[in-house]
């Protein structure tokens, strides 16, 4: 009975005869388990049996935020120059005038330290709140939502079923807004989200908008890969905007010679296009053309929290927010960004939410499919809730129980007997058993995974720590400090969460004894080395035991133990 090694080793070089029960794929592992180099190159695949990830997921049309201009053409504005007094109540006092209610807030500027950037506005009360307050409600007669945009709603529905994503629209029907200038009806807004460029309450834009050399303080992170992900998606929304704006009467009708791809650049839309993203809002239990929503007093303007339950929400003819919580007059207003990890906060709003309850890493696994018994796994997996190609998700605190949800799939890869897969295919439940031997190579492997993903990192915990603890560094590299600090957090406590599994099992001197045995393949030279390195607790194996063993996939075992990986004993303790 065999099961070929699980080692790292690049894609291109994968055994196309490779029966590994599973493989893990991710871009950003380093070539060897424990690299030499926290800086060394990465390549772009790495396989070793179970737990794949696949750091972008590009089916995610939700796809970006934050933007200095909606102009075709504009120039840049200095934002180090001052602003005039009165413009922090222009918008207000616009919405004022177009019939906004009395309200309980009012717009107030945040400065920071560096003075390269205008300050930020923000909604704070202006009086003591108290939960369950109405704190503004807007008409929806200023509210923009595709019903509006377009003028018809049937029209709405076929574009947000189409390849054209909702934001795509909103963001082209502000490009020709922002066109008018101060003849758009909303130049007030669109000048505040000029203002505002984006930038959450960090004063932090989307890394969509970063350059190469700020991309890379998310080195080792799968948010980078993300970003080029959503960049791609901004690409084929703007290579669809002249289907949308021949299709939108509206539009066409106002603006009959400014085809959209002449009119505006691909930089341009996506300034717009994440400017949308980073203050649009999604309604509920409202119409589907109607469902995402630019709110004036909404974000950007107000404060996200991951730990809020304040929402704005349809109440009859305008959007309301209610608080959740008491409120001192000057306190700045949140609101709940929805069950988002810290990632998609980033991309999304320019921040990271340090006490988010809803942050998690991503890990995805897959069954081998050149395995012979791949069929009969796959039915055992679909039986139990999971797929051939499965994620899982770690959610933050809640480490432990990811890796009890992850172990039954992980073990099933390991299966090779025939009557044991027929054990497995006729038990009830997820429970998959495999012996001692088998189930500390299992583990082993979840620990090697999550330190390769810790050693792609170029920084330490401790370096990022600092980081973000100094306020004189750029805002942009202390807000990707802290979330690649959180996922090292994470990472760091699966591994925990590991290890003690492995320290529940029979004392392993004992077990390896019994395993190594009989062992054909691997040199008895190596096989010593392993146990006195087990006995006397050496530092480590000699490199050279490492290289030679490479030629040593596989390990025949007596009795239930089946063939495990000379990698699995030896890599271990480089």
């Amino acid at each position: 009975m065999v099961i070929f090694a699980p080692t790292l080793i690049p894609n291109s070089q994968l055994p196309r005869h490779s029966m590994a029960s599973s493989y893990l794929r991710g871009s950003s592992f380093p070539s060897t388990l424990l690299s030499t180099s926290r800086r060394s190159s990465i390549p772009s695949t790495f396989y070793f049996p179970l737990l794949p990830i696949r750091n972008a997921r590009r089916r995610n049309r939700l796809l970006a935020c934050a933007a200095d201009t909606l102009l075709a053409g504009a120039r840049r504005e200095d934002w180090s120059r001052g602003t005039k007094g009165s413009e922090a109540v222009d918008l207000k006092s616009w919405l004022v005038r177009q019939g906004l209610p009395p309200c309980k807030v009012v717009l107030q500027e945040r400065h920071f330290h560096d003075g390269k950037h205008r300050p930020i506005h923000y909604v704070a009360a202006s009086e003591d709140l108290q939960e369950g307050d109405v704190a503004f409600s807007v008409p929806n007669s200023l509210v923009v939502t595709l019903e509006r945009v377009l003028g018809d709603e049937t029209v709405a529905e076929l574009l947000t079923t189409n390849k054209l994503s909702e934001l795509a629209c909103l963001a082209l029907y502000l490009m020709y807004e922002k066109k008018q200038g101060k003849k758009s009806f909303w130049y007030p807004f669109i000048q505040e989200l000029d203002r505002q460029r984006g930038r959450g309450q960090l004063a932090v834009e989307s890394p969509l908008l970063w350059s190469e050399d700020e991309l890379a303080y998310l080195d080792g992170s799968p948010t980078r890969a993300e970003v080029l992900g959503r960049e791609e998606g901004i690409k084929r929304e703007y290579n669809e905007l002249d289907t949308v704006w021949f299709m939108a009467g509206s539009l066409f009708k106002q603006y009959p010679f400014d085809i959209p791809t002449e009119a505006f650049s691909f930089e341009i839309f996506k300034q717009a296009f994440v400017a949308v993203q980073s203050c649009v809002v999604h309604l509920q239990n409202v119409s589907l053309a109607r469902r995402f929503a630019l709110v004036p007093l909404g974000p950007p303007l107000l404060a996200y929290k991951s730990n809020c339950k304040a929402m704005l929400k349809v109440d009859q003819d305008v959007v309301q927010l209610v608080v959740d919580r008491p409120y001192k007059a000057g306190d700045a207003i949140v609101v709940w960004c929805g069950p988002q990890p810290n990632s998609r906060l980033l991309l999304n709003y320019g921040f990271v939410d340090e006490d988010n309850p809803y942050d998690r890493l991503v890990i995805e696994a897959s069954l081998n499919t050149e395995d012979p018994q791949y069929q009969e796994k796959r039915i055992v997996a679909q039986r139990n809730g999971k797929l051939a190609v499965q994620v899982f998700h770690v959610y933050v605190g809640r480490e432990k129980e990811a890796i009890a949800d992850m172990l039954p799939y992980l073990r099933l890869g390991y299966v090779s007997d025939p009557s044991e897969m027929h054990s497995v295919i006729s038990s009830q439940g997820p429970i998959c058993h495999v012996s001692p031997c088998m189930e500390r190579a299992v583990l082993d492997q979840l620990v090697g995974y999550f330190q390769a993903r810790l050693s792609s990192y170029p920084t330490t915990l401790s370096e990022d720590e600092a980081i973000v603890a100094d306020w004189q560094l750029n805002p942009k590299k202390r807000v990707a400090a802290r979330l690649v600090s959180l996922e090292k957090k994470m990472l760091n406590a699966c591994t925990r969460a590991t290890i003690e599994l492995i320290e529940l099992l029979p004392d392993h001197t004992a077990w390896l004894v019994s395993c190594l045995s009989n062992m054909v393949l691997l040199p008895q030279k190596y096989v010593s080395l392993e146990l006195e390195h087990l006995e006397a607790n050496q530092p480590a194996l000699p490199r050279h035991a490492e290289r030679d063993s490479k030629n040593c996939h596989q390990l025949f075992l007596p009795g239930p133990y089946k063939l495990v990986s000379a990698f699995m004993f030896l890599s271990r303790f480089q």
